[in-house]
């Protein structure tokens, strides 16, 4: 018998440890536990939905089919339009505050450890209250219509973004800032010409990321009075005209894919700078 025809050894198996094993069940049933209390606490019901299937199929029998007439769907239609520049402008007015808050929320770039605490804590907190309570808060404030509703989505979304690019900057190549310093180059030049081009890609991804989320926010704050489409989707939810309200959600999903095909088309195009 030749050495390759020779039977191999059969491997012994991995020695468990205890201590791994029972650390293993113990969360295990943790898990379990939490998602028990959840449910209880949630008063999630199998059977009431099950008795409540012919409400929903009253719903929908009300709402199929949708209403198509021309002057429907053209007041949907620039409704729509409301509803995009909303989220884009929620997201483009947030990028200089964002970018500033960044660089002082992030290790390499924020001048001082207090400084970089508080901004650490004023992010948290943009980001902790939802745009929705912001916008009722700016509703207020201007009154009902688009205005309150992008600046609601400025404010959460200085939060967020803000926070997404200060860990995008902290996980950047320290090899390029730490030439630079090593130069005598200042924090703002460290920035400029080593930290920010060196992440640009990533940063542009996650701001047509956040894009994409705040044109589907602000449908949301559409119905608390912030404009666009969603305010004509509770306008029709209330005046129970559920064949309208269907035709708003149909102008809503061709919204929505658009802004889906065309923050892929800019990804696709951002890909090889990225990896270049």
């Amino acid at each position: 018998m030749s050495v390759l025809e020779a039977p191999r050894a059969p491997v012994p198996p991995k020695p468990r440890n205890p201590r791994t094993v029972l650390a293993g069940w113990v969360a295990g049933a943790v898990v379990v536990a939490v998602h028990v209390i959840a449910w209880r606490a949630t008063d999630i019901s199998i059977a009431d939905l099950v008795d409540g299937w012919q409400g929903m199929a009253d719903f929908l029998a009300e709402a199929v089919p949708p209403d198509l007439s021309p002057g429907l769907l053209r007041e949907s239609a620039e409704a729509s339009l409301v509803t995009l520049w909303i989220g884009l402008l929620g997201t483009t007015l947030s990028v200089p505050l964002s970018l500033m808050l960044a660089l002082l929320a992030a290790r390499g770039t924020s001048p001082a450890g207090w400084i970089y605490q508080i901004t650490r804590g004023l992010l948290s907190f943009l980001r902790a209250v939802p745009d929705v309570v912001f916008a009722l808060i700016f509703v207020t404030a201007v009154g009902l219509g688009p205005f309150p509703g992008v600046l609601a989505l400025v404010t959460h979304n200085v939060g967020v973004m803000g926070k997404l690019w200060a860990e995008t900057l902290e996980d950047a190549d320290p090899g390029p800032a730490t030439a630079l310093r090593s130069a005598g180059a200042g924090r703002i030049q460290v920035a400029a010409h080593a930290l920010l081009p060196s992440v640009m890609p990533q940063m542009v991804g996650l701001l047509l990321y956040r894009f994409d989320v705040n044109v589907r926010s602000s449908l949301v704050l559409g119905l608390v009075g912030a404009g666009g489409i969603g305010f004509l989707i509770n306008q029709s939810i209330q005046l129970f005209q559920f064949d309208q309200m269907l035709t708003h959600i149909l102008v809503v999903l061709v919204l929505i894919i658009a802004v889906d095909r065309l923050s892929a088309v800019v990804r696709r195009r951002l890909a090889p700078a990225g990896a270049s």
